[in-house]
């Protein structure tokens, strides 16, 4: 018996990186696993590995940063499986900007992948499961960063921050439904997205990896397989009646300097 099995599991931003982590995992796990993403190619990639290796999987395309598509995305699960069990929001925005030199469009855009995206994805779950009368989990994969974050990060601490407060909101709204909301802060972690981030805005060479690790507590970045296997947890009865936390899965302790 699998932690998750036979539940529909919908991970938003689910082709590459942590959110395909999460997809393996619950399809380990005995989930039936849909995959949604912007990227047509990666997205069917990971459907075939994970159908491959005996899971019922499947790709919706959308874009979570369009309020229609992100609600899209969970009916179309509702469609095709008959309902949505877990939902997991893992799409992220982390280009750059300050409080000096984010303009109106970069903070927007931040807004719509980070927080106005998980809002209705969860609206469109959430409808979903209390027409049912059915209980239900939610994850929001959030950061670290939503506590303060670096000054190069403004307009992501805004909307990761939100999508902290927003998480305890809705938790709070539906535990009598028995619909449990949780998210998790996760640290600097190893990932696709990260290599090109770390090139791209911090001038990071082939051995940014090894620097980085030399530079952390536990020797190594945070690890994507690590991070799913919680939010796979968190998704499931075995974290029993946890809802509206929101979880800092970090090397570096939350408030303490040297």
């Amino acid at each position: 018996m699998g932690l998750l099995d036979e539940k529909v599991v919908l991970v938003v931003g689910g082709t590459t990186g942590v959110g395909a982590g999460v997809a393996r995992a619950a399809a380990r796990e005995g989930a039936i696993v849909v995959v949604s993403g912007r990227r047509v190619e990666p997205g069917e990639a990971l459907v075939g590995e994970l159908q491959a290796a005996g899971a019922e999987a499947a790709y919706v395309q959308g874009d979570v940063g369009d309020p229609a598509s992100a609600r899209a995305m969970v009916q179309q699960v509702i469609e095709r499986f008959g309902r949505t069990d877990c939902l997991v929001n893992s799409a992220g925005l982390t280009s750059r900007g300050t409080l000096l030199d984010t303009t109106p469009e970069l903070f927007d855009q931040h807004v719509a992948v980070n927080l106005r995206g998980p809002f209705f994805t969860m609206q469109a779950a959430v409808a979903d499961m209390v027409r049912r009368g059915a209980p239900g989990t939610i994850v929001n994969v959030i950061s670290s960063s939503e506590l303060g974050g670096q000054p190069y990060l403004a307009p992501y601490v805004a909307a990761k921050a939100g999508l902290a407060g927003l998480t305890r909101n809705v938790a709070h709204a539906h535990r009598w439904d028995r619909i449990r909301i949780n998210g998790l802060d996760i640290g600097w972690t190893e990932t696709e997205g990260e290599d090109a981030t770390q090139r791209q805005f911090h001038g990071a060479g082939d051995d940014w990896v090894e620097r980085a690790n030399n530079s952390l507590p536990m020797g190594k970045l945070g690890q994507v397989d690590e991070i799913a296997d919680f939010v796979v947890f968190l998704l499931s009865a075995r974290s029993g009646v946890v809802t509206g936390s929101v979880i800092d899965w970090d090397q570096n302790v939350a408030g303490c300097h040297d």
